[in-house]
């Protein structure tokens, strides 16, 4: 199946109020039409409130399946869910956590990307839903969508076409990794290959490592 670009989204950091606190959040994103160069760090017209959890060389890109709004769609049936209501820069279809694999590299418009990990949400996207139990909810149903590090930059559009780039395949898929974070338990030998992904953040390969080490005690 061909993997596109179904929508750019996009949003600079705002003020809200969420239970009675001013909160700075970047999490608010719109489509945008035309093109838009992809850098190292973002899309144009894009940002990050807090820079030590959000964004970066390995989060540079929110990646978020259009096949998952049907879900969420039956989940939430009151909501208006509109392209971006994740805080996703890409709406993407034909991909799946499950399918996409850490480490696999595509080439979109004139610029190519690199999946890195999985998204963990922080409280920001239950503000963003207006809902305490979103978080929750949302790594109940391991639709977590996953991030892309920019290895060229380039620009990018809607019905941009994902082009594989060949490279030797990690063989770990980012349901993988997000079914090994949330295991309470974790299979020694996936821990180790998790360990080893090059594509993987530092971060998340030192917390498979302590577990591991915790787990040959």
């Amino acid at each position: 199946m061909v993997s596109k670009l179904i929508s750019v989204n996009v949003g600079l950091p705002r003020e809200v109020v969420w239970k009675g606190k001013q909160v700075r959040t970047g999490i608010f994103k719109e489509p945008v039409h035309g093109r838009l160069p992809l850098r190292r760090l973002d899309l144009d017209g894009d940002g990050q409130a807090d820079l030590t959890v959000h964004g970066g060389a390995d989060k540079a890109v929110y990646v978020y399946p259009a096949e998952h709004y049907e879900y969420w769609r039956g989940e939430l049936p009151d909501m208006q869910l509109g392209w971006g209501m994740f805080g996703e820069n890409f709406t993407t279809e034909g991909f799946v956590e499950t399918a996409v694999q850490i480490g696999d590299r595509f080439r979109i418009g004139s610029a190519e990307v690199i999946v890195t990990q999985p998204r963990m949400p922080c409280y920001k996207l239950g503000l963003k839903f207006g809902r305490d139990d979103m978080v929750k909810r949302f790594m109940k149903s391991r639709l977590t969508g996953f991030y892309f590090a920019v290895l060229q930059e380039g620009e990018v559009g809607v019905d941009d076409v994902f082009e594989p780039v060949p490279t030797t395949p990690s063989g770990m898929t980012v349901a993988d990794i997000t079914g090994l974070y949330v295991s309470k338990e974790g299979d020694a030998d996936l821990l180790k290959r998790a360990v080893q992904l090059e594509a993987l953040p530092e971060s998340w390969r030192t917390y498979f490592q302590e577990r591991l080490d915790k787990a040959s005690v």
